[in-house]
């Protein structure tokens, strides 16, 4: 898979009468094994705040990946559904869901239960956001995860300023593109994003990054020099983690942040707290999770922004978005 963050194809749904009493799912029965397709046995109750979602499109995250290999920092119990960003209509509601009815199209975002990579998935009411037929499923699945992601890390955690120059890991993946997005189109930064590949470059220059180079040590570090100067990078947004984490700290400004938000490479590095020090820069953990169960107010704002972008993205600016946020508070 080229990209963590891409839509699964859609899915073929069986045909039925009156109820559907068996649905399709990819199962992980064994880890690091491929996944099984089998029917299985539609949920006979829906629980009071339950939403069940005809599944379009699913998003495949590296969290997904490192699941069914058990690789993932919380481990998941044999045997599960992976998946948590769906996308498709409602098929039924609970008896205390106002908002959404049969036939609504909708994201959801299921990181608790999973559940995705399914013909059918159920999540609470408060996981399900509407969308309107501008988005397609497709679209939908890859978009809602990266988005309030990056908005929560650059806006929210990092503070960005169209005078700051940020450097973005994993550039070309879904929540990269998703931050070069809106660090380069609506905060007008100066973006430089890394990948892995040369083509994976050109892409990540097409969404507006200023830079996009192939991590080679010598080469970024003579990049940036060439790029900055004598100022260094002032937000570092890293999703890979490793000797590439390591490396970006070495052009951290005074008074940087340097935000953590995964670790693609499955390495988690090290760091010592002094390492802080002289140049007095902020190491930052970014988690939709924690903002699910901590704070859901924010939670949910950011997802609904991240939609508002998909939409309006034309008009938006971090003028508009400054705006809103703040009055929303």
């Amino acid at each position: 898979m080229s990209s963590f963050c891409q839509p699964v194809s859609r899915l073929v749904r069986k045909k039925a009468f009156l109820i559907q009493r068996e649905y399709r799912a990819a199962i992980a029965r064994s880890l690091g094994q491929p996944l099984i397709v089998e029917d299985i046995s539609a949920l006979e109750k829906v629980e009071d705040t339950e939403v069940i979602v005809n599944v379009e499109a699913c998003g495949i995250n590296a969290s997904d990946i490192l699941k069914c290999q058990g690789e993932y920092t919380e481990k998941q119990k044999l045997p599960f559904i992976p998946g948590f960003e769906v996308c498709g209509t409602v098929k039924q509601v609970g008896v205390k869901v106002e908002d959404f009815k049969p036939g609504d199209r909708v994201i959801g975002l299921n990181k608790e239960k999973l559940g995705g990579f399914a013909e059918e998935c159920a999540l609470d009411q408060s996981d399900v956001w509407p969308i309107s037929k501008k988005v397609s499923f497709e679209e939908g699945a890859a978009l809602l995860d990266t988005y309030a992601t990056a908005l929560l890390c650059l806006h929210r955690r990092a503070k960005i300023t169209a005078k700051d120059t940020v450097l973005i890991t994993a550039a070309a993946g879904g929540l990269g593109l998703a931050a070069v997005d809106l660090a380069a189109n609506v905060y007008k930064a100066k973006v430089i994003g890394v990948c892995d590949t040369e083509e994976k470059a050109s892409i990540v220059r097409d969404k507006g990054a200023f830079a996009a180079l192939k991590f080679d040590p010598k080469h970024l570090r003579d990049k940036i020099k060439d790029y900055t100067g004598k100022k260094g990078i002032k937000i570092i947004l890293d999703a890979v983690g490793g000797d590439l984490f390591k490396e970006a700290l070495k052009y951290v400004t005074h008074e940087g942040k340097v935000i953590v938000a995964g670790f693609a490479s499955r390495q988690i590095p090290q760091i010592m707290t002094s390492d802080l020090l002289p140049k007095s820069y902020s190491l930052i953990g970014v988690s939709l999770t924690h903002y699910r169960l901590a704070d859901r107010e924010v939670y949910r704002l950011y997802f609904f922004f991240a939609l508002m972008f998909k939409y309006f993205k034309e008009i938006f600016s971090a003028f508009f978005l400054s705006f809103f946020l703040f009055c929303c508070k």
